[in-house]
């Protein structure tokens, strides 16, 4: 077992983790945050992505025990309450951008470091960031149009 304290969606958390359990499991199980889905198991998906220090990863491929001492965002972390989306729940919401959603959370992690990162992307930019996360019922497309008017509404 080892002892963390890791910062969850600004919640501190102190905790003792088995040596093998995997971040996914430690979000869901251990701290109730069932928005980070759990699709392949081995990274390739992107369902599972969180922000770890800044940083897009998948929860499926770290330990818990890695995450003493660090900070990360889950898709629960995203809305300021359940009246203010993100722009980008927003923007998913107002262009149809999930149909069965599973994908979605991992998704919305991922491009919310991407729009920090490239706050005026092009198409060829939100796909390529997008690139690194299956969805298997939109066909992207929407998905794109949501990223961009999340985009233009962030700027402003």
């Amino acid at each position: 077992m080892h002892p963390i304290t890791v910062t969850v969606n600004g919640t501190k958390y102190e905790r003792q983790v088995e040596d093998r359990l995997l971040l996914s499991d430690f979000l869901r199980h251990d701290l109730l945050l069932a928005g980070t889905h759990v699709g392949c198991e081995h990274g390739v998906c992107g369902a599972c992505t969180v922000i770890f220090d800044g940083a897009p990863v998948r929860s499926c491929l770290m330990f818990a025990a890695q995450t003493d001492g660090h900070r990360i965002e889950t898709v629960e972390g995203l809305a300021v309450d359940r009246d203010h989306l993100h722009p980008l729940q927003q923007a998913m919401r107002d262009c149809h951008g999930l149909q069965c959603g599973y994908c979605t959370p991992g998704i919305l992690m991922t491009m919310k470091v991407f729009l920090e990162e490239t706050p005026n992307p092009d198409e060829a930019q939100i796909r390529e960031a997008l690139s690194g996360n299956l969805c298997r019922c939109t066909g992207y497309q929407h998905i794109v149009e949501a990223v961009k008017l999340a985009a233009e509404r962030m700027r402003k």
